[in-house]
């Protein structure tokens, strides 16, 4: 019982710790006046797809959005949305990323110019009325992190 006990204090500071890292980007009002939305809002019933955050909140062009929810050590930051359809939304912005030397935790954060794509909208299993985006690329346009790719794509959580 005590393991149990102690797993589930560990969860909660850790779901505090992201819900800190993440701000206000989902605390603005969850409703806006039909064919306008702000920067950073949740989004509710929408024709365009969400991106789903590390805690199941559902975004439209979030400003910032962690890619490393179990520790945040890669995140993004400062993004300006270009566009936001069905099909697909690009932003421009930074990648913050730690760099782990000599280990995670006494790692140096980096910042890189970033080009973000989202793709592959789906239905989002939680509200299957809502869609999704599946997937999340970063195009880096001059420097980028050790062992990365120009372009590095993921799929992105359900």
């Amino acid at each position: 019982m005590r393991g149990h006990t102690t797993r589930t204090a560990a969860l909660l500071c850790a779901a505090l710790g992201l819900t800190a890292a993440i701000g206000t980007a989902s605390a603005a009002p969850a409703t806006s006046p039909p064919g306008q939305r702000a920067e950073g809002t949740t989004a509710r019933q929408t024709a365009v797809p969400v991106l789903v955050d590390c805690l199941w909140h559902p975004q439209t062009r979030p400003a910032d959005f962690i890619l490393a929810c179990g520790d945040g050590n890669s995140r993004l930051l400062s993004l300006k949305w270009d566009h936001w359809r069905a099909d697909s939304a690009r932003a421009k912005g930074v990648n913050v990323v730690n760099d782990c030397k000599p280990y995670c935790a006494a790692g140096t954060f980096h910042s890189y110019a970033v080009v973000v794509r989202l793709d592959k909208p789906r239905s989002w299993s939680k509200d299957p009325q809502v869609q999704r985006y599946g997937r999340i690329s970063l195009e880096y346009p001059a420097e980028r992190p050790e062992q990365f790719a120009k372009v590095m794509s993921y799929p992105l959580w359900d």
